[in-house]
């Protein structure tokens, strides 16, 4: 069974933070839940029809004094290792033309997430291979990989965190996985068992929201506490 995750009294000087590339808000309430002045962003609207949130690219925005940068699902499938083979045979209806221009777009998209004016940074992304890694200013190794199942929720999907500035990310309700081949397994692997459809991609990039109250705990906790030392 997983346990509820507790969120803390809000806390008592708010910074200013985008989440950028996500739909679904999760990331956005959870840094709201707790008092801070947070924005999201996304090229489609916001799922729970926030006024929160901004239709536009990233980057528009990332000039704005912001304290903290998350970046929770931008484009990844031309950057991932598991997409380094479309590089060389390209999946039907494309070219590889196409698919190498996929690949400058995303990269690009990182590197300037990545190397934005804001002193406190989180990209989420899956391990990149070479080519990837090549085309990105100041490229990092991501700092840590975590489970939805080491903050409460029952499921699997391995999220790489690339940080700057910013702690890594601590269990705060970790639970048993079940065995593999169990009927309880499937349902945690829901993520990957997620059949062909128009909207796979949502579902495959959700941020379950164990993960997103440890970010604003965790992540908007270190920040404020690094201002004050500064005072």
């Amino acid at each position: 069974m997983s346990g509820a995750v507790s969120v803390p009294a809000p806390l008592s000087a708010p910074l200013k933070v985008l989440v950028g590339c996500e739909t679904s808000g999760v990331v956005r309430r959870a840094f709201s839940a707790l008092g801070h002045d947070v924005w999201s962003c996304d090229l489609l609207p916001a799922d729970d029809g926030s006024n929160r949130h901004i239709v536009c690219d990233v980057r528009e925005l990332l000039h704005e004094g912001w304290d903290l940068l998350a970046v929770m699902h931008p484009p990844c499938t031309r950057l991932c290792n598991s997409g380094v083979r479309w590089l060389k045979v390209p999946p039907p209806g494309k070219t590889l033309e196409q698919m190498w221009a996929e690949l400058d777009e995303g990269a690009a998209l990182f590197s300037d997430c990545w190397n934005a004016p804001i002193e406190r940074i989180a990209i989420e992304n899956p391990i990149m291979h070479c080519h990837a890694k090549a085309r990105i200013r100041n490229y990092r190794q991501p700092a840590q990989t975590v489970q939805p199942w080491w903050f409460g929720d029952e499921a699997f999907k391995a999220t790489s965190f690339y940080l700057r500035n910013l702690p890594k990310l601590q269990a705060t309700n970790r639970l048993t996985p079940p065995k593999a081949g169990t009927e309880e397994h499937r349902k945690w692997s829901k993520v990957h068992r997620a059949p062909p459809r128009a909207d796979r991609w949502k579902i495959r990039s959700k941020t379950y929201p164990g993960i997103a109250n440890a970010m604003a705990v965790q992540w908007g906790g270190y920040a404020l506490e690094a201002a004050s030392c500064r005072m």
